[in-house]
């Protein structure tokens, strides 16, 4: 009657001390992946300058806000257009094998590698023009690139001092987000 209860006991305190084995293993491992991260940390940051998350678009909407407001400019037009495929060299069909295995790239209907998007936005800002400087000031302070597409700055005639700028600013985007 009590042998197999005692060897049930066994059993689960086998499995515990390989557990408790396991637990030190992971916690080694978790300090040695930390230390990884941080060491890798700095090239992550340098690395990801360039290229923007959607949640990142939406950021750039409220810093242009925050910006605008920030320097007594009064925004008139602020739109996001849809993003455009900046396209790689033609694939061949070992290319085409390669990336369907690693799922990293994705291609257009011509059979070309999209490397990146470039998701423009137009805007249309009116004040003055220090503060439309100060305005472009604090957006290129921004921690992500971003891109002045074209940019036309006119004088308001009716009201003095004051101008009109249009313009398009592009950022981009890596082709994962925005498929």
């Amino acid at each position: 009657i009590v042998s197999p209860k005692v060897k049930a006991q066994e059993e689960q305190i086998m499995i515990m001390d390989e557990n408790k084995n396991k637990i030190i293993e992971f916690n080694t491992n978790i300090v040695t992946l930390r230390g990884a991260v941080k060491k890798l940390e700095p090239e992550f940051n340098k690395n990801s300058k360039l290229f923007h998350s959607k949640k990142e678009v939406e950021d750039l909407y409220q810093n242009i806000s925050k910006y605008a407001l920030l320097n007594g400019l009064s925004i008139i037009n602020l739109k996001k257009s849809e993003p455009v495929a900046v396209n790689g060299p033609e694939l061949t069909q070992q290319t085409t094998e390669s990336s369907t295995d690693q799922n990293t790239t994705t291609e257009n209907p011509e059979g070309q590698q999209v490397m990146y998007y470039k998701i423009p936005v137009e805007y249309e800002i009116q004040g003055n023009f220090l503060s439309y400087l100060k305005f472009r000031r604090a957006l290129s302070k921004s921690q992500k690139v971003i891109n002045f597409d074209k940019e036309e700055i006119n004088t308001i005639a009716e009201i003095q001092g004051q101008i009109l700028s249009k313009g398009t600013i592009s950022i981009v985007g890596l082709p994962n987000e925005y498929k």
